[in-house]
């Protein structure tokens, strides 16, 4: 039981909760870089995509 207890006091007392504005501005860091980053996939699945497109239709050839 101490160890919840102590738990407690430390989340109360000890932890340093960032600030509503900070939150934000985390947030909207984060879901500009998942933008980013899902954009950036899209561009490599298209391109290899169509990569690979060249690839077949040039062996279905031979």
């Amino acid at each position: 039981m101490g160890y919840i207890k102590d738990s407690y006091k430390e989340l109360v007392e000890k932890v340093s909760w960032p600030s509503f504005s900070s939150l934000q501005s985390s947030t909207l860091v984060v879901m500009v870089a998942s933008l980013i980053f899902a954009l950036i996939v899209l561009a490599m699945d298209m391109s290899f995509e169509g990569l690979m497109g060249v690839i077949y239709k040039f062996l279905g050839n031979l």
